[in-house]
């Protein structure tokens, strides 16, 4: 190769290694948003200046004042102490949905990329099964005929979720098990196990993090989805989504009312996004580094 040429190799190299940059002020105030969050899904009710259930019908609906910073719903609820609270259902079950598809979506990811063959054919034909299924629709008609809840419509986007997982760790593995170490690591007479966990997995770890924090803002707005059909959060629930189907008729009368769950949904969803994708990129970077 000419010199020329391993200059243009070079250069074409680290340009595809470089990650990409984005303005520090944004990261920031994306951990500010999931701070903020957080702090208000462990602290809400203490923090919150109102009951969220209390009602008020002497006031009944009103537009923000300096005794309630957004105003109040139809039934005198006081809407700021409503948001705060409703962090604690906007967190605690996208959270429970990403992690446990995180540890069962690895394990078969791992085991299908790795051992291939039937193994793999046999979990994709089941994770195909569960893709080519619409999701919204047997959520929806399965939550209905049960009844509904909360907890069972984290159930089933659970089940749905784990294909998403599979599916992402299994390309990584496969990719990952004709390394030259994957290899000395057989020739060593290391079991299939610790070579998958100890060996394989470290290094397809950014991915899964960073599906993670995807799946965790993906489920996020879907629960709300759920909720603003009626189909997840009972009726009086302190929770965004339901917030918003409430205070879907009153956007005239108290438009803040409404934006507000819409915007602290819009904004907990980007920012998760955003602080996965720059964990990704420290985490790939270390890793290449090494």
């Amino acid at each position: 190769m000419s010199g020329v040429g391993m200059v243009l190799e070079e250069e074409r190299t680290v340009a595809v290694r470089r990650p990409r940059r984005r303005p520090p002020l944004l990261i920031a105030l994306s951990f500010v948003v999931v701070g903020v969050v957080v702090a208000l899904a462990l602290l809400g009710p203490t923090l919150a200046p109102y009951d969220p259930n209390a009602q008020d019908l002497v006031t009944g609906l009103a537009s923000p004042s300096g005794a309630h910073w957004l105003g109040t719903d139809v039934l005198g609820r006081d809407v700021l102490s409503r948001v705060m609270v409703g962090a604690s259902a906007a967190l605690l079950g996208p959270l429970a949905i990403a992690i446990g598809s995180m540890v069962i979506g690895n394990v078969v990811g791992l085991i299908a990329g790795y051992y291939g063959g039937l193994t793999d054919a046999a979990i994709m034909r089941w994770a195909d099964l569960i893709w080519a299924l619409p999701g919204l629709l047997v959520i929806v008609v399965v939550a209905g005929a049960l009844g509904g809840g909360y907890w069972l419509a984290v159930g089933l986007l659970l089940v749905l979720t784990v294909p998403f997982d599979a599916r992402v760790i299994r390309g990584a593995t496969l990719e990952q098990s004709t390394r030259p170490y994957v290899e000395a690591a057989r020739t060593l007479g290391v079991s299939d196990r610790r070579v998958m966990f100890l060996h394989i997995w470290p290094n397809v770890a950014p991915l899964a993090v960073a599906n993670t924090c995807l799946v965790f803002a993906g489920t996020l707005v879907t629960l709300a989805g759920l909720s603003f059909l009626g189909v997840a959060a009972r009726p009086g629930t302190p929770d965004w989504g339901l917030m918003v189907a409430e205070g879907q008729r009153l956007l005239f009368a108290n438009p803040v009312g409404v934006l507000a769950p819409c915007v602290a949904i819009i904004l907990t969803a980007a920012s998760v996004n955003l602080v996965g994708d720059w964990v990704y990129e420290r985490l790939s970077s270390r890793g290449a580094t090494r």
